[in-house]
C-alpha cells in the first residue's frame, strides 16, 4: 500500500475552460480547484466568464460536485492503490 497523504493532477478543464488542479486525499474525498472559483464567482471571474462566453460561443459552467474528471482521477487513484 502506497504511503500517501493526497495526490494531485492539473488539466485543462473544458467545461471552464480553464486549467483545474484536482486533489485526492488519503481518505478517499477529492475536490477540484475550480469548483469555488466557478460556482461563485468574484466580480473579476464573472468577468472573465463573460468574455470567454461571448469568445466560445458557448456558456461556461462548472459541472460541481459530480464532475467527471473528478470522478475518473478518484477511480485512477483507487485502481493504481489497489493494484
Amino acid at each position: 500500500m502506497a504511503n500517501w497523504q493526497l495526490t494531485a493532477k492539473t488539466i485543462f478543464c473544458s467545461a471552464v475552460d480553464d486549467e483545474i488542479t484536482i486533489v485526492i486525499s488519503k481518505d478517499g474525498s477529492a475536490r477540484c480547484t475550480g469548483f469555488k472559483k466557478y460556482t461563485v464567482p468574484n466580480s473579476i471571474t464573472l468577468d472573465t466568464l463573460k468574455k470567454k462566453n461571448r469568445t466560445l460561443k458557448r456558456k461556461i459552467a462548472c459541472e460541481g460536485e459530480q464532475c467527471t474528471r473528478v470522478i475518473e482521477y478518484q477511480a485512477q487513484i483507487r485502481a493504481e492503490e489497489n493494484s
